[in-house]
């Protein structure tokens, strides 16, 4: 009677602990996003840093060639729907976004950037591939000569009126724009040449999709 007793009450602090981290994880990715900012980004004169959508599961190839999709992870079907949602959402909250989204020359990145924006939207810059590198092992020089190269490219402020887009990898932890989830956004404010940039908010594809 009593290991039945223990049973259940071990079954029911299992379900309520279940249930807390359910309601945390959905309080976490559907965090409302500030108005003001939302207004803001209308006007234009943002950078959005985006990373890819959902990959399949698996390591690049020592041997890569970006052209060969094979020798890469690349977007799951999930990744695909997260990608097109994300375009549709921009485009529905009335958010203009500068011509052409950079993208690097990832599969996972590029397709994901096509799916969101169209194909003819789209343009590879192999400097972003420097951000993936990151991830790997990399001098401290390395590391240094890379971020100060990001600098120079998220504190020139884009054409007026619109937001300037790049769909890239995340970072490691700690380090530049920080860890990023699939399809989050990091918002950054360009300060000008020579000014650097400011990191405004961060935004879940939860959080995004909410907004419609």
């Amino acid at each position: 009677m009593k290991r039945k007793i223990w049973t259940c009450m071990l079954f029911l602090l299992l379900l309520i602990q279940s249930q807390i981290v359910t309601a945390t994880e959905s309080t976490t990715k559907a965090a409302p996003v500030n108005p003001s900012l939302l207004d803001s980004l209308r006007q234009g004169g943002y950078i959005l840093f985006v990373r890819h959508g959902e990959a399949t599961v698996g390591e690049d190839q020592p041997n890569l060639v970006f052209s060969d999709c094979s020798t890469q992870r690349n977007l799951s079907e999930k990744g695909i729907r997260q990608a097109s949602l994300f375009g549709e959402t921009l485009r529905s909250l009335q958010i203009p976004i500068q011509s052409p989204v950079l993208s690097s020359p990832f599969c996972r990145t590029k397709v994901t950037a096509e799916f969101a924006f169209g194909e003819e939207n789209v343009q590879v810059d192999h400097f972003w591939i420097k951000i993936y590198n990151l991830s790997g092992v990399v001098t401290i020089e390395e590391q240094e000569s890379t971020l100060a190269a990001l600098t120079s490219v998220l504190e020139k402020v884009p054409t007026s009126g619109t937001n300037k887009v790049i769909i890239d990898h995340s970072f490691p932890q700690g380090v530049g724009l920080g860890e990023i989830p699939n399809l989050g956004t990091v918002v950054v404010k360009p300060r000008g040449h020579g000014n650097g940039y400011e990191i405004v908010d961060r935004i879940t594809l939860a959080e995004l999709l909410s907004l419609r």
